[in-house]
């Protein structure tokens, strides 16, 4: 019997509440918002998300936005950085598309409003991990995402052709004659509406909730990347998750994101004796690209048998650093640590997924009538590691482009839309057993962290299969009623496709790391790795 069903919950298309849309967008981050700003005002835009507006990775992104803008800097360093990071798996044409629209995305940032810190009268620039030059424009110091999300938002809100759903759950994708024609969704005040869209733009974000170690916001769960697998696209590269190497880390509390920057403006990464260890690990030291931080950094903490490392400040100058980092200023003094003075215990949490569903360099999915934009996606830019900073702009770039390839789809095949006969019923647990959602959610995310962290190997990542495999057989054949349960069948999902695309790759490069394969195998793992074969969720 399969482990999973089609869609999560029962439907019937002559019972059930119906919407129509021209085009309908999964997701109200940078990508997706970016998205509907890019089609024209003649066409129809529903954007769905499933919490408050300015829940999403893009409005927790402190670092910046990575793009040439100034004399010193070219594409060409800007490529070569990405694929240097990307460890030989970057899709050397899609970096170039992307980095060479970077500066434009940034300066219609600022048209609409965005107010990104300056020097001088000019867009000030500061350099992160893996970047050979000063290109990452910031805002609030470090709190951009913050404020381009902002700026998005306002502009979105003036749109008239754009409508927004908050507090959506996004429960599937619609599909129809091998073609996807909406959504299924969970909407407050009517309950389960079916929303029938002549083409659909998925950018719902990440998954950093399948490990218990996160700096993710807690929406990050893997709903979109779930969904579309269960449509039928093709996933890729689902074995790389970028674990950022400092995450504040202060025993019971919530885990907090210590930006890159801070580390591009001089701190040094010490362990619990107070030597500097990066310099000994890498020749370019606490400016390498992450996945050799994070690596670092476990390798000392196993070594020290000490649960974190420390950031040190205390070389800079004060005055510099609390107006750079006012961000992380507050949230250090709340743990009354002085970040000028104090070392700043760090540790590394699950960021960013590389992986996700395989787009061209379009945004068309291999789903028709299914286009896809930023994390919830892989589209070749970030290769096997993400260059600091790469994320916001790739969201701009392929949000731009879905919108408009959407759009011109629409226009190329007007159709009216009816909502076809569709029936899906899931036969009801008959077994009287309670499933208790949040402690398997517990489970899966601290088994994620042991066995699928920054370094693995086959033995954990087989207990691992087996383990998440069992969970599958009994939590993904039932209809629960909400959020929660859904939330559970779809990391259930992702870690399923995490698990088994890191088992098949027999080397180490990038973010994934085999302790039993420690090194990077070019003859048999140079390519990009699909992982889209529906038999990894069967029983």
């Amino acid at each position: 019997m399969s482990a999973t069903n089609r869609y999560l919950i029962s439907f019937d298309t002559q019972t059930t509440f119906h919407r129509f849309t021209d085009i309908l967008v999964v997701g109200a981050g940078i990508a997706g918002l970016r998205a509907a700003l890019e089609v024209p005002t003649d066409l129809g835009v529903l954007v769905v998300t499933k919490d408050r507006i300015t829940e999403s990775n893009s409005s927790y992104a402190q670092g910046g936005i990575a793009g040439v803008m100034s004399p010193e800097d070219t594409f060409e360093y800007h490529v070569e950085d990405t694929l240097v990071a990307g460890d030989g798996l970057c899709d050397r044409g899609v970096v170039e598309l992307v980095i060479r629209e970077g500066p434009a995305q940034i300066e219609q940032l600022v048209r609409w409003g965005t107010k990104f810190d300056q020097e001088n009268g000019a867009l000030a620039l500061t350099r992160e991990g893996g970047h050979s030059h000063r290109r990452i424009v910031h805002a609030l110091g470090d709190a951009t995402g913050f404020e381009v999300m902002r700026a998005i938002i306002a502009t979105v809100r003036t749109a008239p052709n754009i409508t927004l759903w908050d507090d959506t759950f996004t429960v599937d994708l619609l599909t129809h004659e091998g073609a996807c024609v909406g959504a299924v969704v969970w909407h407050p005040g009517v309950g389960k509406l079916l929303i029938w869209a002549k083409q659909v733009i998925l950018a719902s974000g990440g998954c950093g909730m399948v490990y218990r170690e996160t700096t993710n916001p807690p929406v990050a769960t893997g709903d979109g990347m779930a969904a579309a697998y269960r449509a039928g696209a093709d996933l890729r590269d689902m074995e790389f998750m970028q674990f950022h190497p400092t995450v504040l880390y202060v025993a019971g509390s919530a885990r907090y994101l210590i930006t890159e920057a801070v580390r591009g403006e001089g701190a040094y990464l010490r362990d619990v004796t107070g030597e500097r260890f990066m310099p000994a690990e890498d020749p370019r030291a606490e400016l390498a690209p992450r996945d050799v931080v994070a690596r670092a950094i476990f390798r000392t903490m196993e070594r020290t048998q000490h649960p974190n490392v420390y950031l040190d400040l205390s070389h800079l100058d004060p005055v510099m650093i609390r107006t750079r980092f006012p961000g992380m200023n507050r949230v250090c003094r709340r743990f009354s640590l002085d970040i000028t003075k104090d070392r700043i215990p760090v540790r590394p949490g699950a960021h960013y997924m590389i992986g996700g569903v395989t787009v061209d360099t379009t945004g068309r999915t291999t789903l028709p009538g299914l286009w896809a934009a930023g994390e919830v996606t892989s589209s070749g830019l970030h290769g096997a590691n993400r260059l600091a900073s790469n994320s916001l702009i790739e969201g701009l770039v392929y949000g731009t482009l879905c919108g408009r390839g959407a759009a011109e789809a629409v226009k190329a095949s007007p159709r009216d839309l009816t909502a076809p006969r569709l029936r899906h019923d899931i036969p009801a647990d008959e077994s009287g057993d309670r499933l208790d959602v949040a402690d398997l959610t517990n489970s899966l995310r601290a088994l994620m962290v042991r066995n699928m962290g920054i370094v693995r190997k086959r033995s954990r990542l087989l207990e691992a299969q087996q383990d998440v495999g069992f969970w599958c057989r009994y939590a993904l054949g039932r209809e629960f009623p909400g959020k929660p349960g859904w939330e559970l069948q779809n990391m259930l999902t992702v870690s399923q496709l995490m698990i088994d695309a890191a088992v098949r790759r027999d080397e180490s490069r990038g973010t994934h790391f085999r302790s039993d394969f420690p090194a990077r195998d070019d003859a048999h793992w140079g390519l990009r790795h699909m992982t889209s074969l529906p038999p990894v969720l069967t029983g």
